[in-house]
């Protein structure tokens, strides 16, 4: 029914100031760029106020509006940082635009309720904006570093050449660097065979925790579920100095009474550290799945002859598989990413990439961190998106959403 509702034209006095802001944020960024944040917002609110007053009072032909917008801005984009700038341009240009006539034509209320009063209307695009920055803010770190691994440089910063978008700046070299560097491919390969590992003793020790704390009749449950999670929450870097003690003695153990190999004992000793990290992100997971879960599945199971294993594997499991393996793919994320609990645990034979990482950065100034870096951040989305698409199949299964 809100579609339905007609849109009317805003007042000038709402536009301006609207859009004069918005203005003046591009321009507080561009100015600060160029030596002036100051002078940035002043010129930024007065041009797209401008363009504003021209679109709605002058020219009144959203069409040709859209590309007088996306060619002044060019042309500004490319006058204060070249081909870059002509492309950030255009985009902030359609961008304009569009937010002009969203506004001015009030298209903002179409898919609003039509009774929402305007501070509930403000408090709706506010609290996207917030969100939006917050999102903005975490992410930007992430989008620098991606294309700085291209360099052809061995710089940590953009290139003339980069920034011109000059073919010559760009390189594959730090990614055949990764590829073809021993020391780099042995700490790959120590990850490779740590993560899966400590992702298997998680998600076991995990799973069957989470259930055994689902059951009513277990006392204490609340003590008991704090003290498996209090790996999150306790600072790493005295987790890690706890584990060094503790399985420093293990070690001693397993060296001096069974005889093991030290570089043996040393991956034990980092895929159970890792492994204890990893058994939080699974209780959670499998814990928040079994939420919905109907027991009387399971009594129904046992009525007919099933005994409690194969009631877990055909009825449970089936149900709990999505949060088993969100809770996996966090453990695998929390083990291949950790570095402060291996530095105190493993040794030179049990380097991982995060380790390697953490090596290049203090002795070396490795480019290849940035190759690296990207390569796991592009890693960490595939298996965020799996859990993302689990979530929505465990709660598809659990009813608790439409299929």
């Amino acid at each position: 029914m809100a579609a339905l509702t007609p849109i009317s034209r805003k007042p000038m006095s709402l536009v301006l100031p609207t859009v004069a802001a918005a203005g003046g944020l591009l321009g507080l960024f561009v100015g600060t760029a160029n030596g002036s944040g100051l002078m940035g917002v002043v010129v930024g609110a007065c041009l797209v106020v401008a363009l504003a007053m021209i679109f709605i009072s002058v020219l009144k032909n959203e069409g040709l509006a859209k590309w007088i917008s996306i060619a002044v801005m060019a042309v500004l984009g490319f006058i204060f940082g070249g081909t870059p700038g002509v492309i950030l341009g255009a985009i902030f240009g359609w961008l304009f635009h569009w937010f002009i006539y969203w506004l001015y034509e009030g298209r903002y209320r179409a898919r609003l309720l039509p009774y929402l009063t305007p501070r509930q209307v403000l408090w709706h695009y506010t609290f996207r904006v917030i969100c939006g920055s917050i999102f903005v803010f975490l992410i930007t770190p992430i989008l620098v570093v991606m294309p700085l691994s291209f360099n052809a440089q061995d710089f940590f910063t953009f290139t003339p050449e980069m920034l011109r978008l000059d073919p010559e700046g760009y390189s594959l070299k730090h990614y055949r660097d990764f590829f073809t560097n021993n020391e780099w491919q042995r700490s790959f390969k120590n990850s490779l065979i740590i993560a899966p590992i400590a992702t298997v003793i998680s998600v076991s020790l995990g799973t069957l925790a989470a259930i055994g704390l689902s059951q009513n009749h277990v006392p204490f449950k609340r003590a008991i579920m704090a003290i498996l999670i209090s790996p999150m929450i306790v600072p790493l870097i005295i987790s890690a100095t706890g584990m060094f003690f503790f399985y420093s003695q293990i070690g001693n153990w397993m060296e001096g009474t069974l005889g093991l190999n030290k570089t043996f004992v040393g991956y034990v000793k980092v895929v159970l550290a890792h492994a204890v990290l990893g058994i939080p992100f699974v209780i959670i997971t499998v814990t928040a799945t079994l939420v919905g879960f109907d027991n009387s599945l399971t009594r129904a199971a046992a009525n007919m002859g099933a005994n409690p294993v194969t009631t877990f594997f055909k009825v449970q499991m089936p149900l709990i598989l999505p949060g088993v393996i969100s809770g996996g793919l966090f453990a695998f994320i929390t083990s291949f990413d950790e570095v402060v609990v291996v530095l105190f645990v493993g040794s030179a034979s049990q380097k991982t990439l995060p380790w390697q990482m953490f090596t290049g950065l203090r002795e070396q100034i490795s480019p290849t961190i940035l190759a690296v870096a990207t390569i796991l951040v592009v890693i960490s989305i595939a298996l965020l998106t799996t859990v993302e698409m689990l979530r929505r199949r465990s709660e598809r299964l659990r009813g608790m959403s439409p299929s």
